[in-house]
């Protein structure tokens, strides 16, 4: 039987098909390399739940792709139930930080709750990884850079807290 994970992540946008798949596969990549997919457990969400059951867009697994990354998870609406799941649940912006916020049941909850790009120190306070599905393929590609530097700082945090 494999150990249970010593941590557990999930990175949250709105629709979960475009910035948070792209954040749960750098992540899962990254831990990988390190031999430490065993010991981290990521996933990814939405705040709403209009993509349910669908692949991450096309354009963000292009993007991927052309980087050797792999999206293929499914997206899923978050509940509050995840907070039990979760120790770390990551917003890619202010807006669905606010909505998570709203849905924790208790302080324990809240405190989980973060904004993604806090673990990039290159990244100003408060700065969001911009929604690209609009927008044209730059802006999956400047997602999968925020991403890469926001999972690297957070690997950095996750073996300072924990016994990885």
């Amino acid at each position: 039987m494999a150990p249970e994970p010593a941590v557990s992540v999930c990175f949250v946008c709105l629709g979960n098909i475009c910035r948070s798949p792209t954040a749960e596969g750098v992540m899962k990549h990254l831990i990988g390399r390190h031999g430490l997919s065993d010991r981290v457990q990521v996933e990814s969400a939405g705040t709403a739940g209009y993509h349910s059951g669908e692949l991450p867009d096309r354009r963000s697994r292009a993007a991927a792709r052309a980087r050797g990354l792999s999206l293929e998870s499914r997206a899923r609406q978050f509940t509050a139930a995840d907070f039990e799941r979760f120790d770390y649940v990551l917003a890619m912006d202010a807006e669905n930080l606010g909505h998570l916020l709203a849905l924790a049941p208790d302080a324990a909850a809240r405190a989980k709750v973060r904004l993604f790009s806090a673990f990039d120190p290159a990244s100003p306070p408060g700065a969001p990884v911009p929604d690209p599905y609009h927008g044209g393929p730059e802006g999956f590609e400047r997602v999968l850079d925020l991403c890469e530097a926001a999972c690297e700082g957070l690997l950095a945090h996750l073996r300072r807290e924990h016994p990885l």
